[in-house]
């Protein structure tokens, strides 16, 4: 008799956690799908942060403890950063994120034949866009800056990162914004966060939906002259999920003398600011730091080049503005239907 009710009773018991279990997976999906969705906004690396997110509390301590990891990681402008130190030849030690960006910068310089370089910054500042703010490069100056600029320039040696050159200087701005947006979706996923976007600086990355229920609806600015993109002014809008987004342009930073236009993107092969029908190149890629890295490249690297790597690589996609040469804008894409 025995041995026919404790076989009952462990079915009886099983039937129960199961229940209980299917119970309990409903009541956080509820909740889930009733929690509120919020918005946080700061600063951070010098400029703004902006996150939407659906959770039943307030995420932003969090948010900002990565962010600020990031700062005393990566920033430039943080003198006491892994980066500075190493700028100022104060140290060669890095820490586990130092060491998994240049990582990946290194990837991009790779494969986009050093369109991408993380050692641009004597040049950037020469050209006044940096933290000095002269404009005349002469031929015998800007020879002497070459020296110190090029990807493989730098190694990384277990922990350490060596430059061959002292005066070589490391500049993250074009691949951290878009690192640290990474690190923050990572950082809501943790919490059980599913919908949500995090923008940083310009750079998006996205997962789930929109408090309507909808993908994610992002612009693509016009190429319109100016310090700051004009809301109003919008070349495309993309609706996106589980992806992200980044776009470079020169017509926000560029600054004009003697009748020329001095654009922010220099070529690491020529030492000067890029010259080319290009105006603006939106990445979307799986990671915020890869599209981040890529349409800056782009920018370098103009429409046909871009193009090529577009086509070659599955994983990313472009909406490329450029004018053509009657002076009109057009568009080149592989994004929207």
């Amino acid at each position: 008799m025995l041995s026919s009710i404790s076989p009952l009773k462990k079915h009886i018991g099983q039937l129960i956690f199961l229940l209980l279990l299917i119970v309990g997976t409903m009541l956080i999906l509820r909740e889930q799908h009733e929690a509120p969705y919020l918005q946080d906004e700061g600063q951070i690396f010098g400029t703004y942060y902006h996150i939407t997110y659906q959770h039943a509390g307030d995420l932003q301590p969090s948010v900002d403890s990565v962010l600020h990891q990031v700062d005393r990681s990566l920033s430039a402008f943080n003198p006491n950063s892994t980066l500075s130190l190493i700028n100022q030849n104060k140290s060669t030690h890095t820490d586990p994120m130092l060491r998994h960006v240049i990582q990946l910068a290194l990837q991009v310089s790779q494969a986009t034949q050093g369109a991408f370089d993380i050692t641009v910054a004597p040049l950037v500042n020469a050209w006044g866009f940096g933290f000095d703010h002269t404009s005349d490069v002469a031929p015998s100056t800007l020879d002497s800056l070459m020296r110190f600029v090029g990807y493989r320039q730098i190694l990384l040696r277990g922990n350490r990162l060596l430059k061959i050159h002292r005066e070589t200087q490391i500049d993250l701005s074009a691949i951290a914004k878009g690192y640290a947006c990474d690190l923050v979706a990572d950082t809501l996923q943790r919490q059980g966060v599913t919908n949500y976007l995090v923008e940083i600086g310009g750079e998006v990355r996205m997962h789930g939906v929109n408090s309507e229920g909808k993908p994610w609806h992002i612009g693509i600015s016009k190429p319109t002259d100016g310090s700051q993109p004009d809301p109003s002014q919008i070349a495309a809008m993309l609706t996106l999920t589980n992806t992200s987004m980044a776009t470079s342009g020169n017509y926000r930073n560029f600054y004009i003398k003697n009748g020329r236009k001095y654009a922010h993107t220099i070529d690491p092969h020529t030492g000067r600011p890029v010259q080319h029908s290009l105006l603006s190149a939106t990445v979307v890629a799986p990671t915020c730091a890869e599209a981040d890295a890529y349409a800056t490249a782009f920018m370098v690297m103009g429409v046909q080049r871009a193009q090529a790597i577009v086509r070659h690589t599955p994983r990313l996609h472009a909406y490329l503005i450029y004018t053509d040469s009657l002076g009109h804008d057009r568009v080149w894409q592989n994004i929207i239907p």
